[in-house]
Parts: structure tokens; C-alpha cells; sequence
């Protein structure tokens, strides 16, 4: 005996419209559901098949279900209407207006399929105007979704939210929670640090009850990150009572700003920026023949540019380090030490140091160098800066090794090398420094020696030499391997690379870009080179272009191109955040909050 199982699409649409009409006409109506006055008929069966609430009503043992009226007094009567309609026909009416009342009526009368309608709802109407609204309604109804999308708008928009709301009010009504997770945040794009804790007064003062949970706050304000006169005014205020710890933080964060040069090692949570990225940092160097004042940012991965500072003094052959998220220009080759010369184009060897702060966009002078050097290298072991060799005035060239203590702000001598040296270049690996090449005190040819150093023993040690002489080149270790790359003047575009175990050099695949004179850094396993000099047509040709060596692979890529020909620069990575480029609308800001 055959048979099949049919199924009619249009059936349970039909049933629900038949139910919708007989609501209607109030035919067949069972119940009548009373809200502030106001009479609501409905079907017990179709009301105890879409609620919870109603189907634990209308069990056979209670009296609601022999009743023929019965009264509801803990929703309204907007939302009792919005709910039947959604009962009745699936279909939901919202708006900002009576979403609450919604809401309140779905969850009393558990009618939990139209829960995640008024979710989506809510994350769909998420703008300016009413996130904060959206935020405190999510979460008083538990809608975690809508929560998470309207506190991370918020703190996307920030600045936006500040510069239209001047006077913080629909801010200062952001719930508790939200304005927690706020301040947590390490990602508020373009506030600074000074703003956010103008907001968080201005929050806690609009509602004394607040004031329970200011020490969760004021424990995840980021001191560091404030000037020396908001800490003062933050520590003697009045408004907001301070607990001994809070006004401890406080005290550590006044003393770190009495030490300026002492802070690269002062480094914790309340000294890191927000919403920070590493941008490669293109300091000094020439470009048109000229010295290069702008230090640029680029964002290897948008490849997005940005302006960052000028340098205190123009440089070339000059050397540059990060510790600390702090950036060091040291020595070089300056038009700024000839102002005393009859002769102003002259470029002479300094020994000047400088030290930018991105946090502040700030640059100091520390503790000078005790030779002027030039065309010398540079390193960073133990938070402490080596720089080694090079040439100074009158083509003096030196042997001499200094090494700065930041925590006295001191240069001091150490070990020297074995010979007098310049143009050399110098990589670390497991906190040993390794120079190689250069040209020695009154030779011609570039060299091939390798020389490394570790500060535990205070000895330079001679290490197998490269199998090209090389000047002016550079180093970069990767991984367990440090790799050296094209000088001046080379007759072939080899590289190679150094195993420091086994004290053994390699040659890999030639550069197929010829470069000399360039900036270079390492990103991830990629060794990148930024602009330079090539030979094109027998003479030196400055050259735009940015190149990528996978170290990994064993092979080169073209990136993209610098906005104009640029050599002689150096390369660091610093942690910068996008709050300067909204510094015009903060200052607006901060001024009406006070």
C-alpha cells in the first residue's frame, strides 16, 4: 500500500490571519487582557502557544484559566498591544519611542521570539544621538549583542560624541557598566588621556550615588598619559574623594614627570598610549639634496603616511633607537653646529642627542655624547644605548665605544675596539653586539671583519669575516640569524647571512633592487628598505621606492613608493596613536567640560 506526506506552505500563514481576523471581530475570544483601563481580547490558546508566561497561566488547575477577564499590571498597554500584534501576526512594531515598553511586556509575558527582533532593532538604530540610550536599554534588558555594538560605537566615536555634545549630557547618563568598560578600553580612537578623565569627573559629579564605584575608575586612568598640571589639579580637587591608593598612583605619576630623562625605564600600564600602532618612523637624511626636517609615519600594512614631528636639529649620517616607546636621534652631521663657522654650508659632527616622547609630541635634549660622531652605529642592550666607533671633525675617526645610562642621564666609556673605525654597520642577537665592515682609520678599501661584544665579559672578539667587504651597509636580526645587506659603492647586489652559533656566514639570493644609503627596519620576518640611492646612467640617483626581503623565503618583493626620493634616512618603530589629529576638537572640549 503506497502513500506520501503533503505539505501546504500557505497553511500556518492562513491560520494566523484567520486568527488576526477573529481577534478583529472579537469572535471566539476567550480572554480579555485589562492594562491601565484598556481591554485587549484574545485566544487563550493561541496566547498559551506563544508564551510561556500564558501557558503556565492557563493550566487546567488555576483559576486565569476559567477566567474571562483578567488584569495585568506590571506592563503597559503600548506594549501589551505591540506584543498580541507580534502574536497574532509575527509581525513586530518598533520604534526608539515605545521600544522599552516593548521590551518590558516581552520579557514579563516571555515571549522570548521577539526578544532578539527588538536586539537587532536596537544595534540597526545605534547613531550618534542615541547610543548611549541604546546602551543603558540593552543593558537593562540583557541584550548582549546590542550591549557589545553600542558601547563599542561609543568608544569609536568618542570624539565625535564629545565634539557634538559639548556639555555631556546624554554622556553622563551612560550607565555604570558601559562607562566602565569605557575606561578600560584600550581602543578610543583620536581622545586623549585628558579628556577621558574630564568625562569621568563630569560623570561621577552628575549622580553622588556614582561615587561608589570611582576607585574602579580612577584605576584605570592612565596617569602617564596626563600633564604634570592635571595630575596637581587631579590630586588637590575635592569633588571626587580620593582613596590612598588612588592619590598614591597619583604621586608616582607627578614623579615620573620630575624625571623626565628617567622615564623610557618608568614604563607600565598608566604610561601606555590607547588605540596605539606601531608606524615606521622615516628620521633625517636628505631628499632634492637637501636636509630633511618632516619625520614621516608609514603604515606598512595601509600603506597610509602621516605626519609626525620635525627634528630639533636636520641630520644625516646620524644614528636613531627606541626604548621605552621613546625615540633617540643621536649625533650626526648638522648645518646647526657652523653657526660660529664663516663657512655655513659646512656639515659638521655633533654630539648632540634628542628624545621624542609620542605620547606628548614632545622632543628634550638629554645628556650629550662625549665624542661629536658621525657615520658611527648604534644599539640597544639592556635598556642601555652603545654607540661605536665612526668619524668625527677633521676626519678623525675613532676606535672609542660610549654607552648611556638612562637612569642617570650619563654617557660613559666602554671597552674600545680593536681598531679604528667608521661606516661600519651593527646588529644584536641574545643581548651580544656584532659590527661588521667599514673602513678602517686610513684604508681605502671597505672591510670584511666582524667583531662582536658582550657586556657581561667586556671584550670585543673577532668572529668569522663576511665574504664581501662592505661600507655603509646594515644589519637586522631575524630571528636566530643576522643578515647583512648592500653598502656603497658595491660591484654586486649580494647578501648574506650570519649564523651566530656555529660562526658562519652565508650568501643568499642577490638583492634584485641595487641600493645603497637607505632606511631600513624589520617588520614581523620582512626586513624593509625605504627609499635610497641606485646607479642609474653612471651617477647616483636618489630612489622612491619601499622593498620588502621575506627573510623567511628567501625573497624580495616591491612594496610601494615614498612620496619623494629620500636617502640617508634611519628607521625605527614607534607606538604612535591618532589622538593628535583630533587635538583641534579636544582643546573645544576640554575647556567646556571643566
Amino acid at each position: 500500500m503506497s502513500y506520501f506526506l503533503a505539505f501546504c506552505k500557505s497553511h500556518r500563514g492562513l491560520v494566523f490571519t484567520q486568527y488576526q481576523v477573529l481577534r478583529s471581530h472579537r469572535h471566539l475570544c476567550d480572554v480579555s487582557l485589562v492594562v491601565d483601563g484598556h481591554e485587549f481580547p484574545a485566544h487563550k490558546s493561541l496566547l498559551a502557544c506563544s508564551s510561556d508566561y500564558f501557558n503556565a497561566m492557563f493550566k487546567d488547575y488555576t483559576k486565569e484559566s476559567r477566567a474571562s477577564v483578567i488584569h495585568l499590571k506590571v506592563i503597559t498597554a503600548a506594549g501589551l498591544q505591540s506584543i498580541l500584534d507580534f502574536i497574532y501576526t509575527a509581525w513586530l512594531s518598533l520604534s526608539l519611542k515605545t521600544l522599552e515598553d516593548t521590551l518590558e511586556a516581552a520579557n514579563y509575558l516571555q515571549v522570548v521570539d521577539a526578544i532578539p527582533l527588538c536586539s537587532k532593532f536596537l544595534i540597526n538604530s545605534c547613531d550618534l544621538e542615541n547610543c548611549c540610550f541604546v546602551a543603558n536599554i540593552a543593558l537593562k534588558y540583557y541584550l548582549v549583542d546590542a550591549l557589545e555594538e553600542a558601547e563599542q560605537f561609543i568608544k569609536n566615536n568618542l570624539w565625535n560624541l564629545l565634539q557634538e555634545d559639548i556639555e555631556g549630557t546624554e554622556l553622563v547618563e551612560l550607565n555604570v557598566k558601559s562607562m566602565i568598560n569605557l575606561i578600560k578600553s584600550d581602543n578610543i580612537p583620536k581622545v586623549n588621556e585628558q579628556y577621558l578623565l574630564s568625562l569621568v569627573l563630569k560623570w561621577l559629579q552628575y549622580d553622588r550615588t556614582r561615587l561608589l564605584h570611582a576607585n574602579v575608575f580612577f584605576e584605570n586612568v592612565r596617569y602617564g598619559l596626563l600633564s604634570l598640571d592635571t595630575l596637581r589639579e587631579l590630586y588637590k580637587q575635592s569633588e571626587v574623594p580620593l582613596t590612598p591608593s588612588i592619590k598614591n598612583i597619583i604621586i608616582k605619576a607627578i614623579n615620573y614627570h620630575s624625571f623626565p630623562s628617567k622615564q623610557p625605564l618608568l614604563q607600565d600600564k598608566y604610561s601606555t598610549l590607547r588605540n596605539q600602532k606601531g608606524w615606521i618612523l622615516l628620521v633625517g637624511g636628505t631628499a632634492n639634496g637637501e636636509l630633511v626636517e618632516n619625520v614621516l609615519g608609514f603604515d606598512v600594512y595601509s600603506h597610509k603616511w602621516r605626519m609626525v614631528t620635525n627634528l630639533k636639529v636636520k641630520v644625516q649620517h646620524h644614528c636613531t633607537c627606541v626604548i621605552g616607546n621613546f625615540l633617540y636621534v643621536i649625533g650626526g652631521e648638522t648645518t646647526e653646529s657652523t653657526k660660529s663657522s664663516s663657512s655655513s654650508t659646512c656639515l659638521l659632527a655633533t654630539n648632540v642627542v634628542y628624545r621624542f616622547d609620542p605620547r606628548f609630541n614632545k622632543w628634550i635634549q638629554v645628556s650629550s655624547m662625549l665624542e661629536q660622531r658621525a657615520q658611527f652605529s648604534c644599539c640597544v642592550v639592556d635598556n642601555h644605548i652603545f654607540v661605536i666607533g665612526g668619524r668625527g671633525n677633521q676626519q678623525v675617526t675613532y676606535s672609542s665605544v660610549e654607552v648611556y645610562d638612562i637612569n642617570r642621564d650619563a654617557w660613559t666609556r666602554s671597552k674600545d675596539l680593536p681598531c679604528k673605525i667608521h661606516g661600519q654597520a651593527n646588529a644584536v642577537h641574545n643581548n651580544i653586539i656584532y659590527i661588521s665592515g667599514g673602513k678602517l682609520d686610513g684604508r681605502v678599501n671597505s672591510s670584511k671583519d666582524v667583531f662582536s661584544f658582550n657586556r657581561l665579559e667586556g671584550q670585543w672578539k673577532k668572529q668569522a669575516p663576511m665574504t664581501i667587504a662592505r661600507f655603509g651597509h646594515q644589519m637586522a636580526t631575524v630571528k636566530d640569524s643576522i643578515f647583512t645587506f648592500l653598502g656603497i659603492y658595491e660591484p654586486f647586489s649580494d647578501i648574506e647571512s650570519y649564523d651566530p652559533m656555529h660562526n658562519q656566514w652565508t650568501r643568499l639570493r642577490p638583492m634584485t633592487f641595487d641600493r645603497f644609503c637607505y632606511g631600513l627596519v624589520v617588520v614581523e620576518q620582512t626586513v624593509l628598505f625605504l627609499g635610497g640611492k641606485k646607479w642609474q646612467d653612471s651617477r647616483e640617483v636618489a630612489t622612491h621606492n619601499v622593498v620588502g626581503y621575506d627573510a623567511e623565503n628567501d625573497c624580495w618583493e616591491e612594496i610601494c613608493s615614498l612620496a619623494f626620493p629620500f636617502c640617508g634616512l634611519k628607521c625605527e618603530i614607534l607606538q604612535m596613536t591618532d589622538v593628535n589629529e583630533a587635538n583641534d576638537i579636544n582643546d573645544k572640549v576640554h575647556s567646556q567640560m571643566k
